[in-house]
């Protein structure tokens, strides 16, 4: 599991993000007291994560990420308990809500994880299905479960590749990850990858046939997709 919590802010945004977890608010809110939180306790990092996120942004980082009305690729990933898990698998049974997260060591994914855990009974009880895809390797995915309350597929994206075939892969410049490495943050270990590769937080909800029937790609990884709107957008594919 993750190793002891050292770094003073990596301690304090593990604070800030158990007590959002406990608030009954959106997503968005929890989200942005994070980022908050962020430039409060070093506006060094808050300044280089705005200035990362710019140049994605202007590079249009996602913007060939499958569209809507395109088919989202199939694929074969290994799940939390080890499982090989396929798209086609999951669509045999319903529609799914598709989402990448970066990983347990991200406030904001972990956040997510939570939200989805949250909309897992809603989404089942119409007939859908929540899939989870991260980079990390199963001893960390099983971090990311724990907040979500399990109940659905996190599937581990070994060397980002499924995230590299839809154009959701960023390469992290060697400046940001000296700063996300001496935050405490050790994305080599948990992805058992040096590249330093990581996916850009994105959502899809698909039809059983595989269709794109609605998507979120922000390279801005503060940010994420309204869920409560995918969980609609899903609903209506009964």
């Amino acid at each position: 599991m993750t190793q002891p919590i050292k770094n003073p802010l990596v301690e304090a945004l593990e604070c800030k993000t158990a007590a959002e977890m406990a608030e009954a608010k959106p997503l968005a809110f929890k989200l942005a007291a994070i980022a908050d939180e962020v430039r409060k306790l070093s506006p060094t990092f808050a300044e280089a994560v705005d200035a990362f996120v710019g140049r994605l942004q202007n590079a249009e980082a996602g913007a060939e990420a499958p569209q809507i009305g395109e088919q989202l690729p199939e694929v074969l990933l290994p799940d939390q308990t080890g499982k090989l898990i396929s798209l086609l698998s999951v669509l045999e049974t319903g529609p799914a809500l598709v989402t990448f997260l970066r990983g347990h060591w991200c406030p904001y994914c972990r956040l997510t994880a939570a939200t989805l855990g949250e909309l897992r009974d809603r989404v089942q009880a119409r007939g859908g299905r929540i899939v989870a895809i991260t980079p990390e390797n199963r001893t960390y995915i099983r971090a990311l479960e724990a907040d979500s309350g399990g109940g659905f597929p996190i599937l581990s994206d070994i060397d980002n590749g499924y995230a590299l075939s839809l154009n959701l892969a960023v390469w992290v410049e060697a400046s940001m990850a000296k700063l996300i490495a001496g935050a405490g943050w050790n994305i080599p270990q948990y992805n058992g990858d040096p590249s330093w590769t990581l996916p850009i937080p994105a959502a899809f909800v698909v039809d059983r046939g595989g269709i794109v029937r609605a998507r979120f790609v922000n390279p801005d990884y503060r940010l994420r997709a309204d869920y409560e709107a995918m969980a609609d957008a899903l609903a209506a594919l009964e």
